[in-house]
């Protein structure tokens, strides 16, 4: 069950905080790429899933329509949108310049508990790419970017990246299998763990910026023209 636990001089209606909780763990999956494309919500679906009533997972549902991450698909269903190649591009275009800047002005503050901790991330990624556990393999690919990016202490440029991962977090699933077996997220994770420990901001942030160019490469590829 979905913890809810109130603060003392909390003053938000139950029903609202419980939404924001429903709402936090769904977007957190998304970003993830806890589900793919087509994937369906019904209000009911969601309440069982998190044992909560209709009234927050409904609200939680509409928060992320807001975000453009589900779009009706039915009276009653939602689905995770398949982007086509011109929504890719702009996302991909905008990712480009925001999560350099933020890897590059992380970079510049970084320790060597970082570089140890990228490591660790990257062997759990490594581990989930050679036994085929794609989704686990970007759970942990989220925490390996945003190590990074947090670093550089400016939370309004998180919160903007994050609004995009909502949207393509999905869509990395079609990366794999290919992209597990030529290893190129992984080449490029290592560039980034090196130009970090040598303290070079500006390779960090190329090491980033060619990740998210070759990812774009595959998925487009893929991606349908429009969605008529």
């Amino acid at each position: 069950m979905v913890e809810n636990s109130r603060q003392e001089g909390d003053a938000t209606p139950p029903h609202q905080r419980m939404g924001s909780a429903v709402y936090d763990i769904l977007r957190e999956r998304m970003i993830r790429g806890a589900y793919p494309p087509g994937y369906k919500f019904t209000v009911r679906g969601v309440a069982g899933e998190l044992d909560v009533s209709t009234t927050p997972a409904r609200d939680a549902l509409n928060r992320l329509i807001t975000e453009s991450a589900l779009i009706f698909s039915g009276p009653k269903t939602l689905v995770v949108p398949t982007l086509t190649k011109s929504q890719l591009r702009d996302i991909t275009v905008t990712r480009i310049a925001l999560e350099g800047v933020a890897a590059e002005y992380g970079a510049r503050t970084f320790d060597e508990k970082t570089v140890s901790k990228l490591q660790d991330i990257q062997c759990l990624i490594n581990d989930s790419l050679e036994t085929g556990r794609y989704h686990d393999a970007l759970w942990h690919n989220k925490e390996f970017h945003f190590a990074i990016y947090e670093l550089s202490g400016m939370p309004g440029l998180l919160s903007m990246i994050e609004s995009l991962w909502v949207r393509i977090g999905p869509t990395l699933l079609n990366l794999y299998p290919e992209y597990a077996q030529h290893r190129q997220g992984v080449h490029n994770h290592m560039v980034a763990i090196e130009a970090l420990a040598d303290r070079e901001p500006t390779g960090v942030r190329a090491a980033i910026e060619n990740d998210i160019r070759e990812g774009y490469r595959k998925l487009r590829s893929a991606a349908p023209d429009s969605l008529d």
